[in-house]
């Protein structure tokens, strides 16, 4: 049996968080400018370098068993693969546009419009299933442009703050899908080598789980501990260890790294001191 594959984006905006996501889950490999694959040297597994559109192709075709990809690619592909892990970067979102000077505010003012997208498929499907007609313009690149040109009267486009949609004058009108990288598989390779499998999704889910989460140290009075244990209940309940110094103890728990900055000041009214707050590799719930 061959070595499990992964395949991996070779560039644009998900290939430096994917590498640094491998690096982080304790892989160690080797990429040069013109590798399209490498053998990773600590874990019995190939990394495959391709574009991160041709992915989901990859995976469905079985050349590679596993792959890192975004949601609407995925989407887009439309062979229903299998999402194993979300990863938590890559946040996007796919969503339909009109000139400012259109009168259009839900997807059903698009009937009749020519709406240009790089995701025709989903695109399609969207409009289909509220029963409005449209024609669907692909297009690869710069569709933010295509009213401007009169290629189309409306966009469905992939956006992260929307800033290159009000350059081009255009205004959102709804969200079509949400995206992120994810880890998707193969089916017959998530039945057939389940165990090689999860031992990836594992290994990757461990770091967006620490990456989620901080690791709070402090010294608190004893007397405080159930007040403080409301505040940061941990992932069950916080550990207490008795210090030397009477009437102390050493408060060890793990706390979403969202509320760090609200915490803190609590656990400081309370007498919390001597707090340390650190970053988690990785964690398995």
């Amino acid at each position: 049996m061959r070595t499990l594959r992964l395949a991996v984006p070779n560039k644009g905006r998900l290939e430096q968080p994917t590498a640094t996501l491998l690096r982080d889950a304790g892989l160690v490999f080797e990429k040069t400018e013109r590798a399209l694959s490498v053998l990773v040297h600590n874990v019995d597994l190939e990394l495959l370098f391709v574009r991160a559109d041709d992915i989901p192709e990859m995976i469905a075709d079985g050349v590679a068993e596993m792959g890192i990809t975004g949601q609407d690619l995925l989407a887009e592909h439309g062979n229903g693969l299998p999402v194993l892990a979300e990863l938590g970067y890559g946040h996007c979102r796919l969503v339909a546009a009109v000139p400012r000077t259109a009168d259009a505010e839900k997807a059903e003012d698009f009937a009749g419009f020519r709406v240009a997208t790089s995701h025709p498929r989903v695109t399609a499907d969207f409009f289909a299933s509220r029963g409005v007609e449209v024609t669907i313009v692909p297009l690869k690149g710069s569709v933010e442009v295509a009213p401007k040109l009169d290629v189309a009267d409306a966009v469905v486009d992939l956006v992260s703050t929307g800033s290159t949609l009000m350059v081009n004058g255009l205004q959102p009108v709804g969200t079509i899908l949400e995206s992120q990288a994810v880890l998707a598989a193969n089916p017959t390779a998530v039945g057939d080598r389940s165990a090689e499998v999860e031992q990836v999704v594992t290994a990757l889910s461990a770091v967006v789980a620490g990456r989620g989460k901080r690791y709070l140290l402090l010294n608190a009075p004893a007397d405080v501990v159930d007040k403080m244990a409301e505040i940061i209940p941990g992932m069950e309940s916080p550990t207490v260890v008795p210090l030397a110094e009477a009437g102390w103890v050493a408060v060890h728990s793990v706390v979403e790294a969202d509320d760090v900055w609200n915490v803190l000041p609590e656990l400081k009214a309370l007498g919390g001191r001597d707090i340390l707050v650190l970053r988690i590799q990785q964690l398995i719930a």
